[in-house]
């Protein structure tokens, strides 16, 4: 059982994964970087506060008369959407900003290969002298037909 756990280890497969989880975790910091340091400080700008939908509530109960999310829960029953709303706008924001990414990162690649096919091709080396020979010997048999 010990062999087969080391053989299943040592498939590509799982240290291919592995790599990918470590560079995503890496990225992710990123991104997060990208977006609470570079997007959302402008969002907020042009929209006077950015988006923070957290204290948005319905509530269910009559005694519910808090102000916030947090005190209201403590007063009763309250249908909380304003965070989930909060959440999906981060969550679309984010994803945006990572299509864009993927979108640079791809024409990067692009250009790097159309500069990789316009690149000319390195002369072919010389066939070896046995080689030559035998081609010479064959241009003379065709020669003498």
């Amino acid at each position: 059982m010990l062999d087969e756990f080391k053989e299943f280890i040592a498939r590509g497969n799982v240290i291919d994964l592995a790599v990918g989880v470590i560079i995503g975790a890496a990225f992710s910091k990123i991104v997060d970087s990208v977006v609470n340091d570079l997007v959302m400080p402008i969002i907020g700008a042009i929209t006077g506060g950015g988006f923070d939908f957290s204290d948005y509530f319905l509530a269910l109960s009559p005694s519910v008369t808090a102000p916030t999310l947090a005190a209201a829960r403590e007063q009763g029953a309250v249908f909380a959407y304003g965070n989930f709303i909060t959440v999906l706008l981060n969550f679309l924001i984010l994803a945006w900003i990572i299509f864009l990414m993927i979108k640079l990162v791809n024409r990067v690649r692009a250009s790097v290969e159309r500069e990789k096919a316009a690149a000319p091709a390195p002369p072919a080396a010389p066939p070896p002298p046995d080689i030559q020979l035998l081609s010479e010997i064959r241009d003379l048999l065709k020669q003498r037909t």
